[in-house]
């Protein structure tokens, strides 16, 4: 019986380690999804497509690799916000273009939309420090155009976009006027047990208990959570409270971090909302939110700026 016992054992430690080994060797191909299940990773659609103006934009981010992005335009002289949107972790920027239709048609801004690396068209294979260095790439770009009114250029990230953002905002004070999050998680620590439940024993962040003696292995935390509470641009947080991917919860966490030490924070829940579907489920009310956020937080802003003597125009 003891020798069986401990062949038990042996056993199940060894489908555990395997498990792990497995797991650390392919966790950035969990994290980051270029190529959703039957499609390829090239785009089916481009703005073209769908009759909006726009450029295609090649960038080098500071470690060589080539991305491609697309600049889409509300109009030919439009210099109202400029909104750089960082996506989901699944797909490619093409997905999200209806979104972004919509997104013109309501907020009467231009959208700069990056691929990150090894997505879509753009070069290399995705990790948290080279997302991070294609985000700083894009924004470089669009603070250096001059067909823009750079002091409104607004970050909007979802879900994994967030974390991009919420990052690209923290660094860049002088770059970003305002941060829209939706549906983003506190980290990827913490999604670890979301998503594999028998990981919450051994890997976790802010929102996990227990011991967390495998968090050094993970190659992209994205500790949203530690990044959040340094932002001091005005940040708005858009909730789906039936997010399906991420709990709800993980927003109430960021806001309330965020809250602590900025005091231009604005949080908007969707009762009916899931992770990918919150700006369909919200409606007009959705839109309402973020133009009143523009408006009072951005738009506002650059018309003080105008009237002490800049006399660019809107295409508000």
């Amino acid at each position: 019986m003891v020798s069986y016992m401990n062949l038990l054992m042996y056993g199940v430690g060894g489908i555990v380690v395997a498990g792990m080994a497995l797991l650390v060797a392919l966790q950035e191909k969990l994290v980051y999804v270029p190529v959703l299940p039957g499609l390829t990773k090239s785009y089916p659609i481009t703005p073209a497509r769908l009759r909006l103006i726009f450029e295609d934009v090649w960038l080098t981010s500071s470690d060589g690799v080539r991305l491609h992005s697309w600049f889409i335009k509300f109009s030919p002289d439009c210099t109202g916000p400029t909104i750089l949107f960082f996506q989901e972790n699944a797909g490619n920027i093409a997905h999200r273009l209806e979104m972004v239709r919509i997104m013109l048609q309501k907020l009467h801004c231009n959208v700069f939309m990056l691929s990150y690396r090894g997505y879509g068209s753009s070069e290399g294979y995705p990790s948290q420090q080279g997302i991070i260095r294609d985000a700083q790439a894009a924004l470089d770009h669009l603070s250096q155009r001059t067909d823009i009114d750079t002091s409104q250029i607004v970050v909007f990230g979802r879900s994994l976009g967030g974390a991009v953002g919420a990052v690209v905002t923290k660094n860049n004070p002088d770059k970003v006027s305002a941060l829209i999050l939706e549906n983003t998680f506190t980290s990827i620590l913490d999604m670890a047990g979301v998503l594999l439940p028998f990981l919450k024993w051994f890997i976790g962040g802010s929102t996990t208990k227990g011991p967390k003696i495998l968090n050094f292995v993970v190659r992209s935390p994205w500790s949203t959570i530690d990044v959040i509470g340094q932002v001091k641009q005005p940040i708005l947080f858009l909730s789906g409270r039936r997010d399906e991917m991420v709990p709800s919860f993980h927003m109430d966490m960021l806001y309330a971090k965020a809250a602590v030490h900025n005091k231009r924070c604005t949080f908007v829940d969707f009762p009916t909302g899931m992770h990918m579907d919150t700006w369909i489920a919200g409606g007009d009310h959705y839109w309402t939110t973020v133009r009143t956020f523009l408006h009072q937080n951005v738009l506002k802003k650059s018309n003080e700026s105008q009237h002490n003597g800049n006399d660019s125009e809107s295409c508000e």
